[in-house]
């Protein structure tokens, strides 16, 4: 037996070199330089979309499917065949598509579930198609590695997706190319792309392996972790590309594919110049296979046209949303609107309407003047508190732009305090969120406090200014900032019950008024709720209703500033600076306008009016009472 195991292991000694001598330069080059890829893992898959559904797979999960149908569009999109081959799409045209089980538009986990099925089974195993390409007048070769998705599910919805990356060597043959080792490398990004000296620090590699990011659902390929923001300039995306944890390591095997495919051979599927998708408008159409792509005709061309770097949403401290946050927000719901306009014309018509209806509505049944801000405590409609708040801005400009530029250090110091606890933590996720839902409040009160003190003084008729407001802030701090941090918990505490949600809605409402409280009426904490409470109720709709307004204007107006400069050849950074300054400089007129809400609400409490109440548009319908 020892004898036997011997024999047995010195021939393995010696044929594993042999079989090692065998394997062609082409098939040595392909497999030192295959691509290792991170994508986003699912912790409960498979149906999260905003994590990795697929993987680069082979393209049998296609061919051959006895779910996918052969279409040749036309007025009743004929099926050709049913599980089309290879040699059946082999040298078709653009007219032809090859349609999976599922509706696209409607796509929800159907497409999720249908993949992992086929990877439980085993048929659909991480495949990399790899093939060695020249360009005619080009000196060098490239190595390209070709990524094929099951779906794309991203702002645009597809069946099928292409995608994949391609390494440049300064020599002609896959022998030299080995000996010499490459000098550049591109990764393909939805139709353009982004390339990189191989030595730079961007590019990770394991040994000679480069290590890539795909981003979720869209799959266009990146050199790192991070939230990508594409412009749609230079054949990027529009919207936002995520590659950050959590993620998962992937090999995908490389196959090495012919550079010139003929009918009848092993790759002969490369042929097939149709749609590996269901026939769709724009975006949503099934993609035309890599030898549509420029890439694969002049990869050198291709690779001299992509941009070295791609932008990517920027990290530290700003105020308020991000302008490059709310431009990926806004883009997701722009494409699901054009989705559904693909699906169905008539309900994105009556979305439409619905909004017109709505902003008529919020401009007709309000009056909006005459707009008088003496005194401050009086009657006003929702218009006039708007221009009110307006008007008092203008008229108190300096005080009120130095009292916005303060939130930038106060709220600064909390980032501060936040970073140190991650520091302390180990990036406590409990604990950050815990900072951020009471630490960030706690900042914006005390700067709306300086607001509040600065209108008590001015009501009262006394000298008032930014250094005085400041003080008179200072003189009630701790019931500001304990009064911030007590309805802080309360509401998070009931929220986190899930049933009592709606109580939390409804005292965060009641709340509103708890610094007004404690500066104007001289309350403490306990009486200062009781008060806001009182204030609030019979009147809990309008206070919704004025204040949702003005936090709406809050967080809308600097990312609606800042969208330009997302499309401008400037830092992404400034963008949110602008953000940030325009967050800044709204939260006095925000404290501004809730106070004067506040004054409005006292003054129907005490019953005092400057005007005759004007009578609601339904009362109308209600015969008048006759005197006797």
């Amino acid at each position: 037996m020892l004898a036997a195991l011997f024999a047995a292991s010195a021939a393995l000694w010696l044929i594993a070199p042999a079989a090692r001598a065998a394997e062609s330069p082409a098939h040595q080059l392909v497999n030192a330089y295959s691509p290792i890829v991170m994508l986003r893992d699912q912790p409960d898959p498979p149906c999260d979309s905003s994590k990795e559904q697929f993987q680069p797979t082979t393209v049998d999960t296609v061919l051959g499917n006895p779910r996918v149908q052969l279409v040749r569009p036309g007025t009743d999109d004929e099926v050709l065949k049913t599980a089309p081959t290879a040699a059946d799409v082999a040298g078709l045209d653009e007219g032809y598509h090859l349609n999976l089980p599922g509706n696209p538009l409607r796509a929800g986990c159907t497409y999720a579930k249908d993949f992992a099925a086929l990877k439980a089974a085993g048929e659909a195993p991480a495949i990399t198609y790899a093939r060695i390409a020249k360009e005619e007048g080009e000196p060098g070769l490239v190595v390209q590695y070709w990524f094929f998705y099951y779906f794309n599910q991203f702002n645009d919805l597809h069946e099928g997706d292409w995608e994949g990356m391609q390494i440049a060597f300064d020599a002609n043959s896959a022998r030299g190319a080995l000996a010499n080792g490459p000098y550049e490398i591109a990764l393909f990004q939805h139709e353009g792309g982004e390339r990189a000296d191989w030595d730079d620090s961007k590019v990770e590699k394991d040994g000679t392996h480069p290590v890539v990011y795909p981003a979720a659902g869209s799959h266009a390929t990146f050199y790192s972790s991070g939230v990508y923001v594409e412009n749609g300039k230079g054949g990027s995306g529009l919207g936002c590309d995520n590659t950050t944890e959590p993620l998962r390591r992937l090999a995908p095997r490389p196959e090495l594919i012919p550079t010139d495919p003929q009918q009848g051979g092993p790759f002969q599927w490369l042929t097939y110049e149709g749609h590996w998708g269901q026939r769709e408008k724009g975006y949503n159409n099934g993609p035309q296979g890599p030898m549509d792509k420029l890439q694969w005709s002049e990869p050198f061309t291709w690779m001299g046209g992509v941009r070295t770097r791609s932008p990517q949403l920027p990290s530290g401290f700003f105020l308020g949303p991000q302008v490059t946050e709310a431009f990926c927000g806004t883009v997701a719901v722009a494409s699901d609107l054009l989705n559904l306009e693909a699906q169905s014309r008539l309900a994105v018509i009556a979305i439409a309407i619905a909004v017109v209806l709505l902003v008529a509505a919020l401009i007709k049944f309000t009056r909006w003047g005459p707009v008088e801000l003496e005194p401050l405590r009086q009657e006003r409609a929702f218009g006039q508190l708007i221009r009110a708040a307006r008007q008092l801005y203008g008229r108190y400009w300096r005080p009120f732009v130095l009292i916005g530029l303060t939130a930038i250090p106060i709220i600064g110091a909390v980032y501060g305090l936040q970073l140190a606890v991650e520091q302390l933590t180990g990036e406590s996720e409990v604990a950050i969120d815990i900072l951020q839902s009471v630490g960030q409040p706690i900042g914006y009160a005390v700067v709306a406090a300086i607001v509040i003190a600065f209108l008590r003084d001015l009501e009262r008729g006394q000298p008032t200014g930014y250094v005085i407001a400041f003080r008179g802030m200072l003189d009630r701090f701790w019931r500001v900032a304990g009064g911030q941090l007590l309805a802080s918990i309360l509401v998070l505490l009931l929220a986190l019950t899930i049933i009592g949600i709606p109580v939390a809605i409804w005292k965060y409402v009641e709340w509103q008024f708890v610094q007004q409280e404690i500066l104007f009426g001289e309350k403490p904490i306990r009486e200062a709720f009781r008060g806001s409470s009182r204030l609030v109720r019979g009147h809990w709709w309008r206070t919704v209703r004025v204040a949702g307004f003005l936090w709406l204007i809050s967080v809308v107006t600097g990312p609606a500033l800042g969208f330009a400069l997302i499309f401008a050849p400037i830092s992404l950074t400034w963008a949110n600076v602008l953000g940030t300054a325009v967050f800044a400089l709204l939260i006095p007129y925000v404290a501004a306008g809730r106070t004067l809400l506040y004054f409005d609400l006292a003054a129907r409490r005490e019953g005092v009016a400057t005007e005759p109440e004007r009578r609601r548009w339904w009362s109308r319908l209600r015969p008048t009472p006759q005197p006797g």
